[in-house]
């Protein structure tokens, strides 16, 4: 367990730093929070007060014993500093030395790591000004957790919201466990659907957001991993730091999944790969006609399988990964897939159940290998996936262990 302080300054995603506060609890973590005069106007301390069962910091005047130095106090207990949001106001604070409030003041006294959050007008974040403190304070060491794309408060569309609280609670987890448990390795993963093209307007496609393993491939390179992601359709971000290999269709990715496997230490096949496609394809668009349209459908390759084939996997080369998404019979059904296929680790999960499955940021989902069975409960995917890459960590350990035997 860490003590982290969490410095919320004035933007309106200080709401935010309520969720990042209680999911580095979760995490085990200690958390202090230390909030600027602004950030108040959005956030009332008694709110963080009520989730940490400790005062909030505002004010390096506060009345007491020694409150003129807690600055210092805080500065030595803390083992990592983020600050979420962090403003283009607070960015020049600290890029400038000033020290004239509590978070300031603690910034320039810490020798902890300092993960910066920033959030931002799109115009803001994109000014020579900001754009050079940012620089600055990179060049010392912070470290960042890019703004994401998307609705401002200001009504624009663009770069310079919040990131989102799981991926800032990773980012800081990271930093306080020192996580490169994957440094060396290469890691391939999938994800998405695939679309099976009809003709060139229609094609059959699967309700896959690619969600799950963008989160795989994010935390892969988190913990030091090179990455490649393989990605059918989606309208995702790729993580930063990962090579991203597009594909359409079963086909596509089947070529780019084998060209590749050779050269990996691991495979996550966490794509929802389509099982049938059609056996022709239009080359124009079908007219609509009376009666029905039969469309005679063949079998794809099934790449786990082809994967679990290669000759290499006698030595367990390279680790498997795969998921097995069902609606009945979830545990007999994966388990039975791992067999035959096999892999090492099947990710499980009853895509019938609520909050689980396809088009939602949360997972349930069982690991099923060669010792046995372990649920987890419903949690935001980042969190899945993190505690994937803790399995697929433990393999390549017990894979360096009997090598070394």
């Amino acid at each position: 367990m860490a003590r982290i302080t969490v410095g919320v300054s004035g933007g309106i995603g200080a709401y935010k730093a309520v969720e990042v506060v209680r999911g580095l609890q979760k995490r085990g973590h200690d958390v202090t929070v230390v909030m600027t005069r602004s950030a108040r106007r959005f956030v009332g301390e008694l709110t963080f007060e009520a989730i940490t069962r400790r005062r909030v910091v505002t004010s390096q005047w506060a009345p007491g014993l020694n409150a003129d130095i807690e600055h210092i106090a805080l500065a030595d207990q803390s083992d990592l500093l983020v600050v979420a949001p962090a403003t283009a106001n607070t960015i020049a604070r600290f890029a400038h030395g000033m020290a004239d409030d509590f978070l300031s003041a603690l910034y320039l006294a810490t020798t902890a790591p300092v993960l910066m959050a920033p959030a931002m007008n799109t115009h803001m974040l994109e000014h020579p000004a900001v754009a050079a403190n940012l620089a600055t304070l990179a060049a010392r060491g912070v470290r960042f957790v890019a703004p994401g794309e998307g609705y401002l408060a200001c009504g624009w569309v663009g770069k310079g919201r919040l990131a989102e609280p799981p991926e800032i609670v990773d980012a800081a987890d990271a930093l306080v466990r020192g996580r490169q448990g994957l440094s060396g390795r290469r890691v391939l993963v999938t994800a998405g659907p695939t679309f099976e093209d009809l003709d060139p307007v229609r094609f059959i496609g699967n309700r896959s957001s690619g969600r799950m393993g963008y989160a795989v491939a994010a935390e892969a390179a988190r913990r030091g991993a090179t990455v490649t992601l393989v990605t059918g359709p989606t309208h995702l971000d790729p993580p930063a730091g990962v090579d991203v290999v597009r594909v359409r269709s079963a086909a596509d990715m089947h070529e780019a999944v084998m060209a590749r496997a050779g050269a990996v230490d691991a495979v996550v096949m966490a794509a929802a790969v389509a099982d049938y496609t059609p056996e022709q394809v239009a080359a124009q668009k079908v007219a609509k006609q009376d009666g029905g349209w039969t469309v005679p459908l063949r079998r794809t390759v099934d790449i786990l399988a082809a994967l679990g084939a290669l000759p290499s996997r006698r030595e367990r080369r390279p680790i498997l990964v795969g998921f097995a998404a069902e609606t009945h019979d979830v545990l007999d059904h994966a388990d039975a897939k791992r067999r035959r296929k096999g892999v090492d680790l099947i990710v499980a999960n009853d895509v019938a159940q609520p909050g689980a499955g396809f088009e939602v940021d949360t997972n349930a989902v069982t690991f099923l290998d060669d010792a046995g069975r372990e649920a987890l409960p419903l949690m935001p995917k980042a969190e899945v996936a993190g505690r994937i890459l803790d399995r697929l960590e433990r393999l390549f350990s017990a894979g360096t262990a009997a090598e070394a035997d």
